[in-house]
């Protein structure tokens, strides 16, 4: 919006600086240009405080704190200040400048002052002490309602004058802008200055304000002071000019306030009753890494991972306000930056009426008269646990503003048992508008603090796990899945497309999920006649893994399978516990993804329920044990858990606690979601998954018809008396033996590879279960099978078949088969033709 359509969408309507003008006398003058008293009214209104130092408050209209304004004007303000200031410094030190803003009113302005600079780092000063982080100055802003400001800048560099310890001296003596709503006396900034000056001397510093309000008789202050420490200071300000102030203003500004706060109880803190509407919580999905604002440093780094996914956190707001015409996004005191660019993203989703302004510390008068610049306050207490203790805080000019819907925006610490009490925050705008939303943005910790500062800093709450049958076609407690639910979300992509990505390396394999195979009448025939051969076989199996997992893991262990494959054979282990011996186990379902490593916010999950040491990760088998090292190296950085996987199958040798060594059909690896509760394979996309959410999944409820999955467990356990024998005395000689990994498929693999001339070991997939996801799932070039494999194979031969893949017959295999992916797969390529899987 340009500053022309704002000035007119305020043109013809009574001065918000009217009533204090009129009462006290107080007048704003312009700089003597044409039009600078009206520009100077457009800019600011007048309140009144009670403040020892200044009664009158200048209350901006295009910062977004007290105000509601389109957030498009609010960050056009501080950006087209940011370009001014890249003018006046030339694009060679505007590449070096570091942009510090002021807590709590200009976080906001200063960050839009740097992205308005484009290459410049910016620090945001903070009443937020965090432990741990070393502060790197601090100073006094003398009128302010809480004086002391902090610096804690992540990088110690960042002031001193680079943004990374081999940066250091190309950002030597970088210029300092230091970014404030207001330039009235200059104390503020010259307390900053010479305390900075003194630690981290530099030659250039440049001042920006939206209005530059000095007297005359403070104009002189800043080029002496300059000269005094032998430094340049310039001063870029939207509008200038001054406040003329009667004599005696303070103290009749002091009776007014006093008089009207007694006239009755409007705008003070009350409970509201519990009827009001529940709040609704949208999961913006932040990105990781990401850092709230500019607490402890936000570099150009960082402004590029942001601005690519504003539009999508602006569309799942959108989503959640329904048929809201009239919107106020609000930020929470120096957290501006965030939904300030939420806002603007919104703006740019929506047809709705989008407004911005956030909550403060400060107290301000509030009348309910059009010539008064705070016409409503909310009051409700602090719910950040401020380092100076509780106390009220403040929501100005939304109440009786009819918005629509009120999207609060906090981040993480903010996010607290106060903020959702009956008198806080969101209590407290359930009053005054249809829908509240809250989004919440992750709590920025810097790296490097010691362990104890990560654990106070104790991230959002996790849900609980989701189950049968609102998520998967299992039964509630046969397993709860540590997932969310991604259902109504379109990931399916062609084979060949994901295929060619894949390899490409244009997407990860987790990025997106194929298009669910749809079988064949011939191919659940064979299903089902494969399940009734091997159901006995793999009743043992189950039986023998689990009683080795109960004779040396743990006595009452905690299973918690690999999704999916996983899974059923989980849910397998819980049913063979709790039939022989009574033992009801739990047993939930994580992701873990090749490359990516293992959900860690389900980990956080299930340390915070059960012992780490009790839990034991169940897979359905082992190709070349990629899976195992992964899950290795990821439970590296958590403390308690046991990195060794149980599976009922180990052909690859790579684990020691197994049901079986042979590599045999396990009927569950023939199909996909049909006979895993109808949940897909995992996903783990950034814009899908943030960072305090768990992996995703959908649950294909429309796939219900031909749902196999509890037939092919009750087939299974059908089995469980016959084989009990058979696994005790297998369970004993197990005990007893070198179970040590041999690892001998993944020497296997390396040779077909070579032998092949396949570049990358993850295209070769041994073993009946990996082979049959090829068929699935991928491209497949051809397919090895072990010289008379008989009936095991006969289901990798019929989607060979009806995919055009050749079979190869091959001696010395330690597997009964292995399936290649085409090693170089584009769609014009030639080898597998990448035609989905007939259905007749």
């Amino acid at each position: 919006m340009s500053e022309h359509a704002a000035r007119k969408e305020t043109a013809n309507v009574v001065w918000s600086g009217s009533w204090v003008a009129e009462r006290l006398g107080v007048e704003l003058v312009g700089d003597g240009k044409p039009d600078g008293d009206r520009e100077l009214r457009d800019l600011l209104g007048l309140a009144l405080r009670r403040n020892p130092k200044r009664a009158h408050l200048l209350v901006s209209n295009v910062l977004g704190k007290h105000v509601p304004q389109k957030p498009s004007v609010v960050y056009g303000a501080g950006f087209e200040l940011g370009r001014r200031v890249r003018e006046l410094l030339g694009d060679a030190e505007a590449h070096r400048a570091v942009v510090l803003g002021y807590a709590e009113t200009a976080t906001g302005l200063g960050h839009a002052v740097a992205d308005g600079l484009g290459v410049a780092p910016y620090l945001h000063s903070t009443r937020r002490p965090v432990e741990g982080v070393e502060r790197a100055g601090g100073f006094e802003e003398s009128h302010s309602h809480a004086t002391s400001h902090l610096l804690l800048p992540e990088d110690p560099n960042l002031l001193a004058g680079g943004c990374g310890p081999t940066d250091a001296d190309a950002y030597a003596d970088a210029p300092l802008v230091l970014v404030d709503d207001e330039f009235s006396t200059g104390n503020t900034v010259l307390n900053t200055i010479r305390a900075l000056h003194e630690r981290y001397p530099r030659s250039r510093y440049v001042v920006v304000a939206l209005v530059d309000m000095r007297s005359s008789a403070d104009h002189g202050r800043l080029t002496e002071f300059a000269a005094e420490i032998g430094a340049r200071v310039d001063l870029v300000a939207r509008s200038s000019g001054t406040v003329a102030l009667p004599e005696g203003v303070l103290e009749k500004g002091q009776a007014l306030v006093a008089a009207h706060e007694g006239a009755g109880s409007a705008g003070r803190r009350a409970a509201v009753d519990q009827g009001h509407r529940p709040c609704t919580r949208v999961d913006i999905q932040w990105p990781a890494g990401v850092p709230d604002g500019g607490r402890h440093g936000f570099t150009p780094a960082h402004r590029a991972a942001l601005e690519p996914v504003l539009p999508a956190m602006a569309a799942r707001i959108a989503a959640s306000l329904g048929d809201a015409r009239r919107v106020l996004i609000l930020g929470f005191e120096e957290l501006m930056y965030a939904p300030l660019r939420l806002g603007t993203a919104l703006e740019d989703h929506t047809d709705a009426e989008v407004r911005y302004s956030t909550t403060t510390r400060s107290p301000v008068l509030a009348v309910d008269d059009p010539g008064y610049a705070i016409r409503s306050r909310l009051v409700f207490p602090a719910h950040d646990n401020p380092a100076d203790g509780p106390g009220d805080r403040y929501a100005y000019n939304v109440a009786g503003a009819g918005f629509d819907a009120v999207v609060v925006t906090v981040d993480s610490t903010a996010d607290t048992p106060e903020l959702h009490a009956p008198d806080g925050l969101l209590a407290q705008l359930s009053a005054h508008t249809d829908h509240v939303l809250l989004a919440v943005v992750p709590s920025y910790v810097p790296s490097g603090l010691p362990s104890y500062v990560s654990e106070r800093q104790e991230p959002p709450m996790l849900p609980e796990p989701l189950r049968g049958p609102a998520f998967s076609s299992y039964a509630p407690d046969e397993v709860g899945w540590l997932l969310q639910d991604l259902s109504d979300t379109e990931l399916e992509a062609p084979t060949e497309e994901r295929e060619e990505a894949i390899q490409s390396g244009g997407a990860h394999y987790a990025e997106s999920l194929p298009v669910e195979y749809q079988p064949s009448a011939q191919y659940q025939s064979l299903f089902k006649a494969a399940l009734d051969l091997s159901a006995a076989r793999v009743a043992r199996a189950v039986g023998t893994v689990t009683e080795t997992v109960l004779a040396e893991r743990a006595p009452r262990p905690v299973l918690v399978s690999l999704a999916r494959a996983g899974t059923p054979v989980g849910v397998l282990m819980r049913r063979w516990a709790r039939h022989r011996h009574g033992l009801d186990l739990p047993h939930y379902a994580v992701s873990i993804v090749r490359g990516r490593g293992i959900d860690a916010n389900a980990l956080r999950w299930l340390a915070a329920h059960h012992d780490p040491a009790d839990v034991v990760f169940v897979d359905g088998w082992t190709g070349k044990g990629a899976i195992t090292r992964e899950l290795s190296a990821a439970l590296a950085e958590f403390d308690g858990f046991n990195p060794e996987i149980a599976v009922l199958a180990d052909p690859g040798g790579c684990v020691r606690t197994y049901g079986t060594r042979e590599d045999f059909l396990i009927p569950s690896a023939c199909l996909n979601s049909t006979v895993s509760g109808l949940i897909s394979r995992t996903v783990l996309r950034s814009d899908l998954v943030g960072p305090d959410d768990f992996h995703g999944a959908k649950f294909y409820r429309e796939l219900a018809d031909t749902d196999v999955s509890g037939h092919f467990l009750d087939t299974v356990a059908d089995h469980f008396d016959e084989v009990v024998d058979a696994v005790d005395a297998e369970v004993k000689e197990l005990l007893a033996a070198d179970r040590a990994p041999t690892w001998e498929g993944w020497a296997a693999v390396e040779r077909i590879s070579e032998e092949y001339g396949i570049d990358d070991v993850n295209l070769v997939k041994p073993g009946v279960g990996e082979t049959t996801r090829v068929l699935l799932r991928r491209v497949p070039w051809k397919i090895l099978a072990k010289r008379g494999a008989g009936a095991d194979l006969e289901h990798i031969r019929l989607l060979a078949e009806q995919r055009g893949v050749p079979v190869e017959e091959v001696d010395e295999l330690p597997y009964t088969c292995v399936g290649l992916i085409h090693p170089k797969y584009t769609r014009g390529a030639t080898g597998a033709d990448g035609k989905a899987v007939e259905s007749k």
